[in-house]
């Protein structure tokens, strides 16, 4: 019984993606009259099985509570933002992210805008709370067969919230401005 556990747990057990995301993340919106916003949020992705896993994107959402609207984002870059390191294209781009067994690995993600369809033109412009959402899209994992696609486990989205304190236009055009946990904890996606 044991030989058989530590088989599972070792080499068989399918990969347990999580991620974590911090109490402060930043968000910049520098281009005015624009429908360009960025958020800076590290992320930290855990694989909890024994097999590799592979996040292939990661998409957010987030929620303006007071007016309802909800604006889309895709994970673009890895890096921090600054418009000087936007001007020389100082970014690494996103790529996909393999986690062998029982690793973790750290990223600083950007998320961009999904293009000019995407409404309000700026949606984080009040102070105050608003709520995300960060889905993973993980490559499906079909090494044995029948035996994964019965335990196949549904992808789940991390919710948090984050608030605005104070906000200023000026500073984008050297940094962001930081978004923080009410309660000073970081989230995590179970």
């Amino acid at each position: 019984m044991f030989s058989g556990y530590s088989l599972w747990s070792t080499s068989l057990q399918q990969p347990e993606l999580r991620a974590f995301v911090p109490p402060v993340i930043h968000y910049a919106a520098p281009y005015q009259n624009n429908n360009f916003e960025v958020l800076v949020i590290p992320v930290t992705l855990t694989n909890e099985g024994a097999r590799t896993g592979t996040v292939l994107s990661m998409e957010l959402a987030v929620t303006d509570p007071r007016t309802k609207e909800t604006k889309y984002f895709y994970a673009a870059d890895f890096g921090r933002w600054s418009m000087e390191r936007t001007r020389t294209n100082a970014y690494q781009p996103f790529a996909p992210i393999s986690l062998v067994g029982r690793a973790s690995r750290t990223e600083t993600v950007l998320f961009y805008t999904r293009g000019e369809q995407e409404k309000p033109p700026q949606l984080i412009r009040e102070l105050g709370s608003y709520h995300f959402k960060l889905r993973l899209e993980e490559a499906g994992v079909e090494d044995f067969g029948v035996f994964d696609r019965f335990w196949k486990r549904e992808s789940r989205e991390l919710v948090f919230e984050r608030e605005l304190k104070f906000y200023d236009a000026r500073a984008f055009t050297a940094g962001t401005l930081p978004m923080y946990a009410k309660d000073w904890k970081s989230s995590v996606r179970p």
